[in-house]
């Protein structure tokens, strides 16, 4: 597993966590911030998938 995965996943718990609190408390600012950093996130943990599946591929 990639570091990066771990980050993105943390990332994008950490946004939905905050986007959640933005949507409970009606602040439409912070909901946009955790929307932001859950994308970041899965960009994130998209790249570390990437970047295994290529390890792999080269360990054959």
């Amino acid at each position: 597993m990639d570091k990066d995965q771990v980050k993105g996943a943390a990332k994008e718990i950490k946004g939905g966590v905050k986007e959640a609190v933005g949507k409970a408390t009606d602040n439409p600012k912070t909901e946009v911030e955790g929307k932001a950093e859950k994308n970041v996130g899965t960009a994130q943990r998209k790249i570390g998938e990437a970047k295994d599946d290529i390890r792999d591929a080269n360990k054959r």
